[in-house]
């Protein structure tokens, strides 16, 4: 099946939003004073050289802790709702995390997330399992997430990054400590009124002696079934979840530093939905309820040296990532028993069942300072080796989720050139050398060796201290996947002739920002990038009367634009986020269903600096989308119809710095103030209703 849809009609007064924006920026007056305080003025430590996001030739967006602590995420997905064109695909389950970017990534097609890299402080994290979703981990954990949207990191961080990455970065006790203290506690609870959850962590940070700092930190999150806007309760998105979180930063004289971090993740769910995820006609609980349990575990040692020599500036990170899942007692919603069959049969996703994803990391990077008169270049150049096994350990054998080991050696380089204070040229190359080997349980099938190479190129220039230019052109591939090799039943063969996928992105943009605009220490900065991805030779699954599981049947195409502003003054501040895709299917001319429909995000708020407080409200609106799926046996098409709709969430913090509830910080939202009931079209569920969050936290320092 694959899945297409046409296009919706425009938001309405979207156009005057944008229009009175414009509006505004051309009508500010003339200044050459620059602010670093909207979203767009924020470090982007991903795409190379540190560089504040307005001034990076690709599409970022780095989320920081005052955006997580607003949020006050239950989930991940929670996480992104300021973020244009990316967001999770699936559901807003604990255990159904799995993103979209720009269109590309569900969890309905084939290793959909292996064309979107997900990172936690470097290491990759990758899970495939149907329905499920991909991520699994607690929001709680995390001070900063970037996300690179298109293919332009590829070079950096792997071939087949299609969609673009995802970077997550855990909390540091440098976070925590002030600058002539030894150590610092703190304690947060949480409270959401949709389900009854609960949150609670405890974060001990201490400075040991000088260079060496180190950070325990244990929370507990759980929660009933929660509502959506129609009052119905959606069975099998609540659950329970401690996480744990150990790290140290040990500083080896001026140049040298060594960086330790495990980290853990827990749920136990005795009635979870089987199916966590879904699109179309497809609700979460259709095949039943089973007993899970999932854990993740990610382990990384890493130690980065800066020395005198200017082309001498080493990193080495080796990393253990351990994602398993382990399902019993597969039953209907009654309560009957589902049957686990003695052959390969797509049957057997309810037999008893031990998954797993283990992956060890070497990675080996190293960046060269050269500089001369007028220009300065950085060189990034380093290879990364992992190895990565799949298990599924199960009553019945499992044609459709096939053990074996993946192992890929990448090597690359990217050039960072600045030309005077103007022109930013980057251009980079990387080739994975990829070998992946079958499991015992796969019949007639051998190892599969081949490569993929990910070129690009960006610049940026500035016409003006106020405007810039910018373009970027990259090409990659991704390989094939264990689960699009190797899957088989009695009837299919594994399907070891695949091509791989190749997508080949343009994007152009302009970047604006100006300060002194209303005061003189405001800032308004904007950002509006378009984009062309083709993707060619597209794995998809194929008929029930085919020989093998998957083929390179489609071709695909997603183009669009985003555009992200934002307003920054000492009383008032707002921020825009506007994302509209168009997917199509090149070989039939329809558009795809995994192209979200198109989205506003506008935050408006206000602070009283005096007391430390700020609030503001968000209103988010989403248009009308028809998707439809069609069968590669038949032809037929089916279409799903999506309304549009609008959802407004207020907030309110306090930070008081001084008095009797000095280190104190409270937090309080109201999300879907009008209890809409709505669902996503990348949703299997309809979206959450009315909810009603705080959280208080207390910090001490010593």
């Amino acid at each position: 099946m694959y899945p297409i849809f046409q296009r919706p009609t425009a938001i309405p007064g979207l156009a005057r939003l944008l229009t009175t924006a414009a509006v505004i920026a051309i009508a500010a007056p003339v200044s050459a004073q620059e602010s670093n305080g909207t979203f767009l003025g924020r470090l982007i430590l991903g795409a190379g050289q540190q560089k504040v996001a307005i001034d990076t030739p690709q599409a970022v967006t780095a989320v920081e802790q005052e955006d997580i602590d607003r949020e006050q995420p239950a989930t991940i997905s929670q996480m992104f709702r300021n973020v244009p064109g990316v967001q999770t695909a699936g559901s807003d389950r604990p255990l159904g995390t799995a993103f979209n970017i720009r269109g590309i990534g569900t969890t309905e097609q084939t290793a959909s997330e292996a064309r979107i890299i997900v990172n936690v402080d470097g290491v990759p994290k990758f899970y495939e399992q149907y329905r499920l979703g991909s991520f699994f981990t607690e929001p709680e954990l995390y001070k900063r997430v970037e996300v690179l949207r298109g293919p332009g990191s590829a070079v950096l961080y792997g071939s087949g990054a299609i969609g673009g990455t995802v970077n997550f970065e855990t909390k540091d006790a440098g976070d925590f400590i002030p600058e002539g203290k030894t150590g610092a506690a703190r304690l947060k609870l949480g409270y959401d009124s949709n389900g009854d959850g609960m949150m609670g962590s405890a974060i001990l940070a201490l400075r040991t002696a000088p260079g060496a700092e180190f950070l325990a930190a244990l929370g507990y999150r759980s929660s009933n079934d929660y509502k959506d806007g129609a009052g119905n309760t959606l069975r099998g998105t609540g659950g329970s979840a401690p996480s744990t979180l150990v790290k140290g930063t040990y500083r080896l004289g001026e140049t040298q530093t060594l960086r330790l971090s495990a980290q853990r993740f827990e749920s136990d769910d005795d009635n979870a939905t089987l199916s966590q995820t879904g699109g179309g006609n497809v609700i979460a609980d259709t095949f039943g309820i089973v007993q899970r349990d999932t854990t993740d575990t990610t382990v990384s040692a890493e130690w980065q040296a800066t020395t005198d020599v200017a082309w001498l500036n080493p990193k080495v990170q080796l990393a253990w990532s351990d994602t398993s899942v382990t399902q019993r007692n597969a039953r209907t919603l009654a309560g009957t028993p589902q049957t686990c069959l003695p052959t390969a049969s797509n049957l057997n996703v309810f037999c008893d069942v031990d998954y797993a994803y283990r992956t060890a990391l070497l990675k080996v990077e190293n960046t060269a300072t050269l500089q001369g008169a007028g220009w300065e270049n950085f060189l990034t150049f380093g290879f990364q080796a992992t190895n990565q096994r799949r298990v599924a350990d199960s009553a019945g054998p499992l044609g459709f989720h096939p053990e074996g080991t993946d192992r890929k050696i990448g090597v690359y380089a990217q050039s960072e050139l600045m030309l005077g204070d103007r022109l930013t040229l980057i251009g980079g190359a990387r080739i994975d050398f990829g070998n992946r080997e079958q499991g015992t349980d796969v019949p007639a099938a051998t190892e599969v060796k081949d490569e993929a190479v990910a070129l690009t190129f960006a610049a940026l220039y500035k016409l003006t201290d106020d405007l810039s230019v910018f373009g970027s052109l990259a090409r990659t591939e991704r390989l094939p996947t264990l689960d699009e090799l190797y899957s088989w039943s009695a009837t299919k063969d594994p399907a070891l002739a695949l091509e791989k996928e190749t997508a080949t992105n343009v994007e152009l943009g302009l970047a604006w920002s100006r300060g002194g605009i209303f005061a003189a220490d405001d800032s308004l900065q904007i950002k509006a990038t378009v984009f062309h991805n083709r993707i060619d030779d597209l794995i998809t699954t194929t008929a029930t009367t085919d020989t093998v599981f998957h083929r390179n049947l489609a071709r695909a195409r997603f183009q669009g634009a985003e555009i992200e502003a934002g307003y920054e003054a000492e009383r008032v501040f707002g921020r825009l986020a506007y994302s509209r895709v168009s997917g199509k299917d090149r070989d039939f001319g329809y558009t795809i269903a995994t192209t979200p429909a198109d989205s506003l995000a506008l935050t408006l708020g206000g602070r009283l600096p005096d007391q430390n407080i700020e609030y503001g409200w968000r209103g988010t609106f989403v248009d009308g989308i028809t998707t439809a799926t069609r069968s590669t046996a038949t032809g037929v098409i089916t279409p799903t119809e999506y309304a549009g709709y609008a959802t407004h969430d207020l907030f309110l913090s306090f930070k008081p710095q001084s008095g009797a509830l000095n280190g104190f910080d409270v937090q309080f939202a109201v999300e879907n103030v009008f209890d809409r009931d709505y669902r996503n079209n990348l949703s299997a569920d309809r979206g959450r209703g009315r909810t009603v969050k705080v959280s208080l936290a207390k910090a001490i320092t010593w």
